[in-house]
């Protein structure tokens, strides 16, 4: 199963990253705006807190001469706003600010801004908001799918032989020595490796001591004491056997820590009702862990010769106890993610949870298989009738210790390896979801992209040839009906500002067969611009975008603008 898996984690950890869940709220200041005089102070607002990096802000100067800023910290009684001090002398032209931080949900997030003193001026500086070390990035994920992988089946292990108590001569220590040496390795590749995953850079060790000092890191390095704790109590448990009740109640302790580190670092740790989504996810974590994990040692239970019936049957029961707890915390935090029924399509992490739905679906397709096997299984002169089951797993008559035919056994083993197998990948998109930016926050990133409220900004990308590519970002204020100031700015492919001979801008109401109307806007020295043009009424407007680059090659691209009152 783990082989199988790996598969599966080389695609998903070669993939693009994720969207983070923090979302630059406000700046100043603003994003392209024209200052007559130089700022001393550069501020950013975001929609949650944020951890800052050693070299989280990086200003250039029109040259593209990257400034010396002060230490960037956050403001007074505000984790979400950080301020950036600037030097006291500013040239005029246009400034680049290229960010990085850290959301609190513990994925990086970066972007990057313009504004301008004096006047806007065309500059070669670069925007490297996005960039991200593949190499680091698909590292880093990898390892994290398979710590999840690792704690299914180390705890689903440990919940099999507490609860089902399979026969001793059952082997399953392979699992715990698998799934605990995985899970070691993997944890610590994630202490190494987070530092450079929240830079952006190529795999190194030299920013560990930072790392020891964040959140993620202290919740990492707290998962590794308490795997060596478990080490410890199973090596001192079998020289000096404790009375079982303890045992189990040390175990569940244990159990619930090592789950609250993934839980206290990942979607539930931020955004509403964070003490209650903590605690969903954590029992989430663990019922995932004792179905599949389970369904692992079940595997291994059922190679034996001669499998007591009633380990079958009371794993029933731990299958039933886990699929009602993944149903009632499921559904909670498909709410606090999604936020709204148009997220479920309309996002990634709608799509992802759509993918898991079903993937859960054929698992439960595949439990029922494993049941039309289990009622083949003879009936005991102690039990009459046969125990029905919940979906993931079998049942069998719950008494009897009779050994059960070969035929039935062989097939119900098939049907169980196909059940984990699924389940495989069900934990794979469980491990998804849990980096990909929550429906509910990318509605907040979205309303926080454009800016202020009131403005209606459009960015219309263009190709003209081979190698005139770029886009133009534009800026209606306030974009609603009645005189609005118009911005065009225009960047070229390598996300600089670009100079063009020539930029119009059209406005056309087909519903009121109404236009066009030309916005009369003009080249201001880099960035074209009007601040008398009106929009007559409201409606959803067709903007026509024409953009010149030489005295030959030109392109028209058209984009929707809704207009209120």
């Amino acid at each position: 199963m783990l082989a199988a898996a790996s598969l599966l984690l080389l695609v998903l950890g070669t993939a693009s990253p994720a969207s983070a869940h923090a979302a630059l709220r406000a700046t100043d200041p603003e994003d392209g705006t024209i200052l007559q005089r130089a700022p001393r102070t550069l501020t950013l607002t975001y929609t949650e807190s944020v951890g800052l990096l050693t070299d989280s802000f990086r200003v250039y100067d029109p040259e593209n001469h990257r400034l010396s800023t002060g230490r960037a910290d956050h403001a007074p009684g505000r984790a979400d706003t950080v301020r950036v001090p600037l030097p006291a002398r500013m040239a005029k032209g246009t400034y680049v600010v290229a960010w990085r931080v850290v959301s609190a949900d513990s994925h990086p997030v970066s972007g990057a801004l313009t504004f301008s003193v004096g006047e806007r001026t065309v500059t070669t500086a670069k925007a490297p908001g996005e960039a991200e070390n593949g190499t680091t990035t698909s590292l880093y994920n990898i390892a994290r799918y398979l710590a999840y992988l690792a704690v299914a089946l180390v705890l689903g292990a440990a919940a099999f032989v507490a609860y089902c108590r399979p026969p001793q001569r059952v082997w399953l220590r392979p699992l715990f020595v698998v799934g605990a040496a995985t899970l070691l390795v993997s944890t610590l590749a994630l202490l190494l490796l987070r530092g450079p995953y929240e830079e952006g850079t190529a795999p190194a060790f030299t920013s560990l001591g930072r790392t020891l000092t964040t959140r993620p890191g202290e919740l990492l390095l707290a998962r590794l004491a308490l795997l060596l704790l478990a080490v410890v109590g199973a090596l001192v448990l079998r020289r000096r056997p404790v009375p079982r009740p303890a045992a189990l109640t040390a175990g569940a302790a244990l159990a619930v820590a090592l789950a609250l580190t993934w839980s206290a670092a990942e979607h539930a740790s931020a955004g509403i009702q964070v003490p209650l989504a903590i605690a969903s996810t954590t029992l989430h974590l663990l019922a995932t862990a004792a179905w599949l994990g389970g369904l692992a040692a079940l595997l291994l239970t059922l190679r034996a010769s001669a499998v007591p019936p009633q380990v079958v049957t009371r794993f029933s029961r731990l299958a039933l106890t886990s699929v009602i707890v993944l149903v009632v915390t499921g559904v909670y935090q498909s709410w606090r993610g999604l936020g709204t029924w148009q997220a479920l399509t309309d996002t990634t992490y709608g799509r992802v949870l759509l993918a898991k739905l079903v993937a859960v679906g054929v698992l439960l397709g595949a439990a029922a298989w494993s049941r039309r096997w289990t009622g083949r299984l003879p009936r005991t002169a102690e039990v009459a009738v046969l125990v029905p089951v919940p979906a993931g797993g079998p049942a069998l008559p719950p008494e009897s210790d009779a050994p059960v035919p070969d035929l039935p056994v062989r097939h119900l083993r098939r049907s169980v390896l196909a059940e984990a197998a699924v389940g495989v990948v069900v934990l794979v998109l469980t491990t998804l979801l849990t980096s990909t930016l929550p429906g509910r926050a990318a509605e907040e990133a979205a309303t926080a992209e454009t800016g202020i409220p009131a403005a209606s900004v459009t960015t219309v990308p263009f190709t003209v040839g081979d190698n005139g590519r770029g886009k133009v970002q534009i800026t209606f204020d306030p974009g609603r009906v009645g005189p609005n100031s118009v911005q065009a700015v225009v960047y070229g492919a390598n996300g600089a500002l670009a100079a063009v001979p020539e930029l119009r801008i059209t406005m056309t109401l087909p519903a009121q067969r109404l236009g066009p109307l030309d916005t009369g806007i003009t080249d201001r020295g880099g960035y074209w611009a009007t601040n008398s043009f009106n929009l007559p009424i409201p409606g959803t407007w067709t903007m026509k975008v024409t953009v010149r680059v030489s005295d030959l090659d030109q392109v028209t691209v058209t984009r929707e603008v809704r207009v209120t009152r």
